[in-house]
């Protein structure tokens, strides 16, 4: 509810109080962020385009009109200049700040908002038609009819190589340069932990594991990190994951020089060189991310705190170690989601890429 002054023109008291009750109900922060953003681009979708706000719950026919409204043929509008969004409607939503695409939206966001849209009418005990036929064939046909090929949330990885590149930018001791370098090693070596997760790490979720013992060197330093309830994860499990040797060293340094032992662990450091209280923001990493891999001579547009989740799956492919065992460090529930990143490392290097 950070954006309540911007959103209280638009959110009607039985909103808030419908976003209350799925605090109270145990609803993800990110989940209900994206519920809430949802809300707000649907009431000013309405209001932009039938002079209403939404009802609830919403005729079939409006949902079409959504539908009708966000998947629509370019190629078309082009000769038709009605087909798609009305110009009217775009250029209100956009004076608004809720449009920043020119062109039709993405068919997994117009899922996710009818999805949503569909959430909140169930919430308010009612029922909508959102399983209609009607509803299920437009989105299959529109989608099909504007083929796009999916973009990724990072369109690059960060493997070891792009991330020893990202490092060598963070060789001094200042603070920032501390701070950066084991936000980097623990978001990677943690299984390419999530930006909110990493934001939002505490000190109390850390705890000291015995070393690692090796065969021609010292014990390796060893932490656990207690993840808690995560995207993928339900309200009582507590995922885990570990983090072994020059991570944990690089934490430890970043705790040590900030003077942190409690709290937030990744915090702001103002223009002075002073570390705040508060925590970093999500898109505080993202920019981070960014930042570091211009400074390392690097596209900064190819690169995002996603790459990171990416890059670690790519790079457990390339060292041969078995999705599995990757995915227990990733805390990734879905195999296919995984083997996406995983596959593409093996399948581009592999054989069968190589049959000529």
């Amino acid at each position: 509810m950070e954006r309540r002054d911007e959103l209280a023109e638009l959110l009607t008291d039985q909103d808030v109080e419908t976003l209350k009750h799925l605090v109270n109900e145990g609803m993800g922060e990110n989940t209900l962020r994206a519920l809430t953003s949802d809300l707000a681009y649907l009431q000013a979708w309405s209001l932009a385009a039938t002079k209403q706000s939404l009802p609830w719950p919403a005729p079939e026919a409006l949902l079409l009109k959504f539908v009708a409204h966000h998947l629509w043929d370019p190629a078309k509008r082009e000769n038709d200049p009605d087909h798609g969004m009305p110009d009217s409607v775009a250029q209100t939503l956009r004076n608004q700040g809720f449009l920043r695409t020119a062109g039709p939206h993405a068919p997994d966001t117009v899922r996710r908002r009818l999805a949503s849209w569909s959430t909140l009418t169930k919430w308010r005990g009612l029922s909508g038609a959102f399983a209609s036929p009607a509803l299920k064939s437009a989105i299959r046909l529109a989608v099909r009819a504007t083929p796009r090929p999916r973009k990724r949330k990072s369109a690059k990885a960060v493997t070891s190589d792009v991330l020893a590149k990202m490092l060598a930018t963070c060789a001094t001791e200042s603070l920032r340069d501390v701070r950066d370098r084991a936000i980097l090693m623990v978001a990677f070596a943690s299984g390419g932990r999530r930006r909110s997760e990493i934001a939002g790490l505490r000190v109390e979720q850390i705890s000291v594991e015995p070393p690692i013992e090796t065969e021609n060197g010292p014990p390796l330093p060893s932490l656990a990190i207690h993840l808690g309830r995560t995207k993928t994860s339900g309200a009582d499990h507590d995922e885990v994951v570990y983090l072994t040797g020059r991570p944990v060293e690089a934490l430890d340094a970043w705790l040590a020089a900030a003077k942190i032992t409690g709290g937030s662990v990744f915090r702001k450091i103002d223009r002075w060189g002073n570390v705040s209280n508060r925590a970093l923001e999500a898109g505080s990493v993202n920019a981070i991310v960014k930042q570091r891999a211009e400074m390392a001579g690097l596209e900064p547009g190819e690169f995002s705190a996603h790459g990171l989740r990416s890059g670690y799956l790519t790079e457990a492919a390339n060292r041969g170690i078995p999705l599995p065992e990757a995915m227990e460090q990733s805390r990734h529930r879905s195999v296919q989601q995984a083997s996406e990143y995983y596959n593409s490392a093996t399948r581009r290097s592999g054989r069968a890429a190589r049959m000529l």
